[in-house]
């Protein structure tokens, strides 16, 4: 098949899980267009079977804001035309479904059919498309899409309280590939570079936007620290880091705290990592505690949306309150303080993760890009 992915090419999971399906189809003998304003942060390799294409947007003195919805459908319609694409994966209900079903529109009068498959990930939902300016555009994208995907159980339940919808929407779980993190562990971590032999790893990978309560994790790692002699990794860049680099000074614990900033390297982050904390407010699927806990990571996380589908309680980790940072402190203290614990939840992490591997997904997708062709 010849498939268009329309993503957000940044460091978040839509596009991360948007740009890894890509490159999987691809190695089943796919073509893969990627279509989006920028090249996806993960995707390194371009090919006979793997293209991008760039929307530019073109400058003009009669708007205050450019119109991407309208370079993004000009775009989809031109490259439909000119390389044959059978299928339109959207990711994200606005600006995305809205933008391909105006392509869509246009080539009908062309004769031509290009069916939309549209997965929803979480804020286009739960933050943007429940906001009154937004959901009538909402409510149509979703409706209008041939195919509706959602990362998570929880997200298909808000979608259907917070919209009218009368399409139906497929459950297909964000996935990792499990082999290429199993490869990072074996590799030489190299973990003397920033941790002592009798410290622990403690990690955080986001994009520091408030959601993510990042004041949270540093609350928590305050709690670890002053009983076992441990590091912080935060990874990712946004605009809680400079508050959340405040509060390290203010606990005075800025020796025990790093901040990497942006990586493309997480696995390799992840294999010297002993614990991992997400205490989001809010998350429709939890795709950095799966890569965590694929790299054999114990998670400790908040219970909000979609993230108890993926860290089981007390097996993979523990979930505490949205919140409830002495909870989930001393729940990352029970871990990290015996060995034998660790190194149980750790094993277990890693069994959980092999449930959301890509080869048990990837062919789900496919599957329904097939239904929407016969459609």
């Amino acid at each position: 098949m010849k498939i268009a992915i329309v993503c957000y090419p940044t460091f978040g999971g839509s596009g991360v899980v948007a740009t890894e399906l890509g490159i999987a189809l691809s190695r089943r003998g796919h073509e893969i267009h990627f279509i989006t304003y920028k090249q996806p942060v993960r995707l390194d390799l371009l090919g006979s079977t793997i293209h991008f294409h760039e929307v530019n947007v073109p400058e003009y003195p009669l708007f205050h804001y450019q119109p991407y919805e309208l370079a993004l459908s000009s775009k989809l319609v031109d490259m439909v035309k000119l390389h044959g694409i059978e299928v339109l994966h959207v990711h994200y209900a606005i600006p995305h479904a809205y933008a391909a079903y105006m392509a869509k529109q246009m080539l009908a009068t062309e004769g031509i059919h290009v069916p939309i498959v549209t997965t929803l990930h979480g804020t286009d939902i739960t933050l943007v498309g429940s906001h009154p300016f937004y959901k009538p555009a909402v409510t149509f994208s979703i409706n209008a899409s041939d195919v509706v995907t959602s990362v998570s159980q929880s997200l298909k339940d808000d979608t259907l309280r917070l919209f009218d919808i009368t399409n139906e929407i497929n459950v297909i779980p964000n996935f990792i590939d499990v082999k290429k993190y199993e490869a990072a562990k074996e590799a030489d971590c190299q973990r003397h570079l920033l941790a002592n032999i009798s410290e622990r790893i403690v990690t955080h990978v986001s994009n520091f936007r408030k959601v993510k309560r990042i004041d949270d994790v540093v609350k928590i790692f305050y709690r670890i620290q002053k009983h076992v002699p441990s590091k912080l990794i935060m990874v990712g860049d946004g605009p809680e880091r400079k508050p959340a680099e405040q509060l390290v000074k203010e606990l005075g614990i800025e020796e025990n705290v790093i901040f990497l900033g942006k990586s493309n390297e997480v696995d390799k982050i992840l294999c010297f990592s002993d614990l991992f904390l997400l205490p989001s407010e809010t998350e429709s699927f939890g795709l950095a505690a799966l890569e965590a806990m694929a790299s054999g990571v114990p998670v400790i996380s908040s219970n909000t949306g979609g993230i108890p589908e993926v860290n089981i309680d007390g097996v993979s980790g523990y979930l505490a309150n949205v919140g409830d940072v002495d909870t989930m402190g001393d729940k990352a203290i029970s871990i990290l303080e015996d060995e034998s614990v660790l190194n149980e939840f750790k094993k277990s992490a890693k069994e959980i993760a092999k449930k959301f591997d890509l080869e048990a997904i990837v062919g789900d997708y496919e599957q329904l890009y097939i239904n929407a062709i016969n459609l």
